[in-house]
């Protein structure tokens, strides 16, 4: 067939299709959808994240430190247990301001049992060589000697018939009255030491060998520890010697009738060689014993003492370490002991209730155990007898 004239040589057009609105509304419907889906779906994943509010610096300090913790981690914690030092078996002297912490009234005291070894032999004196008597004898003395204070206060002695003895002392008698007085109240013989600062030692010890106790010094000797309070007028170690003669006189001169003294406290003072013997030459002029309490393992106080003269001995036991009537009745056992094994035994003990209700029912079964309960001039008097 022949073509058109007018259809050759000619380009063709491209067909243009009208536009469909339903079709063009659904697919703008679709996008927005699709928009508000992924939206949705981002605000779900917490993804968004959404500008912080400026803050001050107050403000941005106190957003950092509110950090949600766990209920375990923010809650109190639990209350501690109050504790503190325990209170002074007795009261201070001068008291104690309730601003201060108070100081421990007793310096701690040795636990061990101490066995005294036997006492040195006097010094045999070489024999004179026979004298001639003088045709006139001398004429005997008018006045015999002077007994030494400590014999003419010592309160006189049960028989023991060779049975072991035990001296009691009772040492800070004074401070507490109404223990003071309980202690008093005991059956003795004791001895009891009243500490040299205490008040009205006159009045408080009137009765007491009438009571039928022997009656001591206790005097306040440094301790080593500085956390314990020794009382006034002290012996310091570091003092010059005329200073310590001085403490020692005042605390003598506020007491008569006194076979002795120990040492209160004194773990620094009784180790001081020096010291100790200045305190065992006043002894010796005035004629009182020692009672060495033993508060350290190195006392010095028996071979001081011993070379000044001065009838030294020393303690044992102490009783109430532990302030309950059962560890009392145990210490007392230990004494019990080392009375039957060396024949005398020294215990100290303290105007606490449980040493006095210990004592009042052990001292009543003495009479069953063999023991016999002396003051301390009756170990005393032995000791020096045995060295002779």
């Amino acid at each position: 067939m022949a073509r058109r004239p007018n259809e050759r040589g000619r380009k063709s057009k491209p067909v243009r299709r009208a536009l469909n609105p339903a079709r063009q509304l659904w697919l703008a419907l679709a996008a927005v959808a699709a928009l508000g889906l992924g939206y949705l779906v981002a605000a779900a994943l917490d993804l968004i994240e959404k500008p912080a509010p400026v803050q001050s610096g107050v403000a941005q300090s106190l957003a950092r430190t509110e950090v949600r913790e766990p209920w375990y981690k923010t809650q109190s914690p639990p209350p501690e247990l109050v504790s503190g030092p325990n209170a002074p078996i007795l009261p201070e002297a001068n008291g104690t301001p309730a601003t201060e912490r108070p100081r421990a009234y007793e310096e701690a005291l040795p636990e061990e049992v101490y066995h005294a070894p036997p006492p040195p032999p006097m010094p045999v004196s070489k024999p004179q060589e026979p004298v001639t008597p003088a045709t006139t004898p001398a004429d005997p003395p008018i006045h015999p000697a002077p007994r030494p204070a400590w014999e003419q206060f010592a309160l006189a002695a049960p028989e023991t018939a060779g049975r072991p003895m035990i001296a009691i002392v009772i040492d800070d008698m004074g401070m507490d009255r109404k223990r003071t007085a309980k202690a008093i109240g005991l059956p003795g013989p004791l001895t009891l030491s009243f500490l040299a600062y205490a008040d009205e030692l006159a009045q408080q010890t009137r009765n007491i060998r009438a009571a039928g106790h022997e009656l001591m010094l206790h005097v306040s000797m440094e301790p080593a520890s500085k956390s314990v309070d020794p009382g006034p007028n002290v012996l310091l170690a570091t003092d010059a010697p005329e200073e310590i003669r001085r403490r020692l006189i005042w605390g003598l001169d506020r007491l008569s009738g006194v076979v002795g003294i120990n040492n209160h406290m004194g773990s620094r003072f009784t180790e001081d060689r020096a010291g100790m013997s200045v305190v065992m030459n006043e002894l010796k002029e005035r004629g009182l014993l020692f009672l060495d309490s033993r508060t350290t393992p190195r006392s010095v106080g028996a071979v001081t003492g011993r070379a000044a003269g001065v009838p030294v001995v020393e303690r044992n036991v102490f009783l109430d370490n532990v302030n309950e009537v059962k560890a009392v009745n145990l210490r007392l056992a230990e004494a019990e002991r080392v009375a039957r094994r060396a024949g005398a035994a020294i215990a100290i003990g303290h105007p606490r209730d449980a040493t006095l209700a210990a004592l009042a029912e052990w001292i009543e079964s003495l009479g069953t155990k063999g023991l016999v309960l002396v003051p301390l001039s009756a170990i005393v008097r032995s000791t020096n007898n045995n060295r002779g």
